[in-house]
């Protein structure tokens, strides 16, 4: 390539590079509102200064053990009414006496199996119809997964990326530079991220639409079509027809952390392209019998490795077409996979280990899980296919947190292959059929009462400690519940339904206000019993193309954006969460309401978190991804940003409701999934979303914005060099939206650093002191909100960052609650000040005791 079309080159990607961070502004937030998570509901309250204790007056925290055993003496077994209640001895926890299985004795047994498989309850209608049509997608027993890695592959065009890890793949559809309407397929190297020019950086972007390797048949063109089958929690087969109704030309099995991208071919004639143009391509020794090998080196000088396997024996031959085109001599029947190879390609290292499984690949895989006191473990085993299958082993790429808690059968094979990923840190491959993960430390003795991975729960608070909260109490068991909880959003009514039953726990378990608690759970219920007969402002529905529970909102207006986007399946996990915390509440306090209301909140659990394809109403797993430990929050929305988590406390909310559900209702296997998820998510958050100083897997100079604000699986803009002088060196389109597998330090609701770490603590309860660990609070404030700065900060995120401080300085935190100068615009519609003043109390011995 001449000097002169270098520069060429240079100049316009930096021109696009800057586009791309000038762009990345214009967060895409179809189906994301600007609303700020917070209810808002008038609520009267009668307000008065509380007086902040004296230092001898300060609360005071019994030391109680981990797991609380019944005192002699104390009443045992199930409450039978409400009113029952004040009978109860306050020497055990009151949690425990509705155990049906003790924690420490849960099954070894999977515990992946159904909720339930009966129908939904009566009040839900149901209809066959959605805003979103099945795009493409075969007919399928099972029911279809909405927030998967795949879904852009069957929404709008069906253009937009997928992210497997460490490979990026999308539908060419004639753009780029090789104009192919194959599949492409791409890796980014770290040294490629855009980033912006502030310490720490404020983001950090992904390119996508460099199409380094394309698999592409003769037949396919401008009357090609894609389709799918087969989609599962982990894996679906994406299908390119060369016309309407014709057989698959091409057949891709998608599974998550695969080590080839594998295409099988029927009769096709292959086109192998690159739109950033091949330098040489080799064909090279064979590593086994059966399965021809191929070396590209791309203009970029990145090296990528081709194994085509025939299927009935014979040859595979490419003949060069152009320098960025090769095209086989024959029609194909077989597999061809692709694979990147690291570095520069000189090491053999990482092709060795390619070598090793050439041939075979995963179809699908299959999820197990047991737990045995605090400890779990959960399996990833995948079901394979190619040449060889039985005895050639996979090869894998595991992200970080999995590497960290493999068991010994796992780690042994492990290889030095690496690559990175989009927002993950380093992904090392493993050459294996199956994983199997450990969590050694679940929190099992967690309730609902304050609770530190040190002291585990605390039940009892002091007497100046009860004195506050039970003034505080008296105002907030007042007010209209019914009117504040029918908000017209499943997620804000969700939210305040939680709120009352944090407060009405706290007074009935830790404030001794057992009569006032009775009459506000009576209100609870008729509150809750809105819901459970679908009687609130927008009602649910059972709708059967995608097969779950929606909101009706978007149904009533055509806003796809309404409720946060619930009817078009956003969130799910984050609404329901509150709702099913709210009834764990509920059911623990008083049993007799279960039957009348299980069957309702289950279906809430199963919709957003189905744990086996066993239950013919809701796919598996809707939210939860286990391949990478946390929850994707958006649903039926084509998007260039990919999936996104925003509020990652969210998401450890809705496992420790789920745990709690299960505890009340007495599925231990429930109650251990929760557990499991808490764990799992203690990890996840720890390596990708909280950023402690010592964090490895984000870049350094994003380290220290804390949180990660939006991670998203990147952002369109190409880099790359051509070799021909008569035509442009890059072609390229920018869409509108243009991030995706990404990070920002942002959220959908605005930039204030209150708002962004905060919606990474939202609501804090007992799990936050799991998931957030004592250095990372410390960081955070120090980073955001020391030294006066939280004073600046006048409205509901106010409560929210103090309660989040009372994790470190609880001290602090009770001056702020119990202060004579409190005002209720500090506390967001969604908690309530009964709640943070316990929770706080509940800090207070773990924390500052010994500072006197």
């Amino acid at each position: 390539m001449s000097k002169e079309l270098w520069t060429t080159s240079l100049i316009f990607a930096l021109v696009v590079l800057g586009i791309a961070i000038f762009v990345h502004t214009l967060l895409n937030t179809t189906g994301h509102p600007s609303s700020q998570p917070f209810p808002t509901v008038p609520i009267t309250l009668r307000t008065s200064s509380l007086v902040v204790p004296t230092a001898s007056e300060e609360p005071a925290i019994s030391t109680e053990p981990v797991t609380q055993p019944k005192a002699p003496g104390a009443t045992s077994g199930i409450i039978v009414s409400f009113n029952a209640i004040t009978a109860i001895s306050t020497q055990g926890d009151p949690e425990e006496q509705f155990r049906s299985v003790p924690l420490n004795k849960m099954p070894f047994s999977d515990i992946f199996v159904p909720v339930a498989t009966r129908t939904l309850p009566a009040a839900l209608s149901t209809r066959s119809d959605h805003p979103v049509l099945r795009q493409g997608i075969a007919p399928q027993k099972d029911p279809l997964s909405t927030n998967k890695f795949y879904a852009n592959f069957f929404l709008g065009d069906q253009m937009q990326g997928t992210w497997t890890h460490p490979y990026s793949i999308s539908w060419a559809k004639g753009t780029g530079n090789a104009k192919s309407y194959g599949l492409s397929i791409s890796h980014i190297d770290s040294y490629q991220r855009a980033n912006d020019s502030g310490r720490p950086e404020r983001f950090y972007i992904n390119p996508i639409g460099i199409q380094s390797m394309l698999l592409s048949a003769t037949s396919l063109g401008t009357s090609t079509v894609l389709s799918m089958d087969s989609l599962k929690a982990f894996s679906a087969n994406l299908n390119m027809l060369p016309i309407p109704g014709a057989p698959p030309a091409i057949t891709f099995p998608l599974v998550q952390g695969m080590g080839f991208v594998t295409a099988n071919y029927s009769g096709a004639v292959p086109l192998v392209q690159s739109s950033v143009f091949f330098r040489t391509v080799s064909r090279v020794q064979s590593p086994h019998v059966g399965v021809v090998k191929y070396k590209f080196v791309l203009e970029d000088g990145k090296t990528w490795l081709l194994y085509a396997t025939p299927s009935y024996g014979g040859d595979f031959n490419l003949n060069r077409v152009s320098n960025t085109m090769y095209q086989s001599a024959a029609p194909f029947s077989g597999t061809i996979q692709i694979a990147k190879n690291p570095g520069d390609g000189s090491s053999l290292s990482g092709e060795s280990f390619y070598d090793q499984s050439a041939g075979v690949y995963p179809v699908s895989a299959n999820l197990s899980g047991s737990v045995s006191g605090m400890s779990g473990s959960y399996s990833l085993t995948w079901a394979k296919a190619g040449l060889n299958a039985s005895g050639l082993p996979l090869l894998m790429f595991a992200l970080p947190h999995h590497v960290q808690s493999f068991d010994q059968q796992t780690k042994r094979g492990k290889t030095s292959l690496k690559l990175q990923t989009t927002t993950k840190g380093i992904a090392i491959a493993f050459l294996g059929d199956s994983w199997t993960m450990l969590e050694p430390k679940m929190p099992i003795d967690m309730g609902f009462a304050p609770w530190t991975p040190s002291n585990g729960s605390v039940t009892r608070l002091s007497p100046s400690a009860i004195q506050v909260i039970q003034r505080v109490a008296r105002n907030e068991v007042s007010q209209d519940m019914s009117a504040a909880c029918n908000t017209g959003s499943m997620y804000f009514s969700g939210k305040v339904l939680s709120k009352y039953a944090t407060l009405i726990y706290t007074m009935h378990s830790l404030s001794g206000q057992q009569d006032l608690a009775a009459a506000g759970l009576i209100k609870l219920k008729a509150a809750f019993a809105t819901f459970v007969q679908n009687k609130q402002m927008i009602p649910l529905v059972y709708e059967t193309v995608w097969k779950g529970v929606v909101s009706t909102g978007s149904y009533l207006n055509g806003d796809s954006g309404a409720d946060f986007g619930n009817t078009y399946y956003n969130d799910h996990h984050f609404h329901w969460g509150y709702f099913i915390h709210a009834a764990a509440v509920i059911a623990t306090l008083d049993p007799t309401w279960l039957p009348g209301n299980i069957d309702w909140v289950n279906m809430l659990v199963r919709d957003a978190a189905n744990p086996s394809a066993d239950d013919p109403y809701f796919p598996v797993s809707r939210s939860f991804d286990w391949y990478h430990g946390h929850s994707w929050a958006k649903g039926l929305f084509e998007s260039a940003d990919g999936k996104d988590e925003e509020s990652s406390s969210e998401d450890a909310m809705f496992a420790y409701a789920i745990k709690m559900w299960g505890a009340a209702i007495g599925d231990a296997n429930m109650e251990a999934r929760g557990n499991l998820m808490l764990a799992i998510l203690a990890r996840t958050l720890k390596n990708y979303f909280l950023l402690e100083d010592d964090n490895i897997n984000q870049p350094k100079e994003f380290i220290g914005n804390k949180v990660t604000g939006i991670v998203c699986p990147s952002f369109l803009f190409p880099f790359f060099p051509s070799n021909s002088s008569n035509q442009p060196a890059i072609l390229i389109t920018l869409p509108s939206q243009l991030f995706e597998n990404k990070v920002d330090h942002a959220t959908y609701f605005g930039t204030a650093p209150s708002l962004i770490q905060g919606i990474h603590m939202i609501p804090l309860l007992p799990f936050s002191t799991y998931t957030r660990s004592r250095a990372f609070v410390q960081q955070e404030w120090d980073t955001y909100f020391s030294q006066g700065r939280i004073d600046t900060v006048d409205d509901g995120w106010k409560g929210i960052l103090y309660a989040n401080l009372a994790i470190v300085d609880p001290r602090s935190a009770w001056r702020f609650f119990a202060g004579e100068g409190w005002e209720e615009r500090w506390l967001d519609g969604g908690a309530c000040r009964t709640w943070y003043l316990a929770f706080v109390a509940g800090k207070w011995d773990f924390c500052c005791c010994s500072q006197g």
